[in-house]
């Protein structure tokens, strides 16, 4: 039996944002990309889901309140999905309360583009986007 990973398989299955205030984090994730995410208790944990569809290759992830999830500007990246455009995603930022930290910058080599910014708890994130 191989344990590596196929080539098809995605190499990010699952993440978590860390928070201080839900209510707060919840608004402004909605906010920005026009969606509407599910609060639920877990493990002692307040999570708030991101919408997945749960069909093959969609990642799912959450923001998170709890003893371990401490919100940081030097932790991983997450780069989440931007498409089509993640300036229609970065517009909304400012307004929900956000900072831009890297405005859409092509990556080059037709790999699209990146943008972060910093959200209402302090994380920085990612977007990508084909265009």
């Amino acid at each position: 039996m191989n344990d590596k990973m196929s080539a098809s398989t995605n190499a990010l299955n699952w993440f978590e944002i860390p928070v201080i205030d839900a209510e707060r984090a919840q608004e402004f994730y909605e906010q920005i990309f026009q969606i509407i995410m599910h609060p639920m208790d877990m493990m002692g944990m307040k999570m708030i889901m991101f919408p997945s569809t749960g069909e093959d290759g969609k990642v799912g992830g959450a923001l998170v309140k709890g003893e371990r999830h401490i919100p940081s500007l030097t932790g991983c990246i997450v780069y989440l999905n931007g498409n089509p455009d993640l300036q229609q995603v970065l517009n909304h930022v400012p307004t929900a309360g956000g900072k831009i930290k890297l405005p859409k910058t092509d990556i080059g080599g037709g790999n699209g583009y990146v943008a972060f910014f910093e959200d209402t708890e302090g994380n920085i994130i990612g977007l990508h986007s084909n265009s």
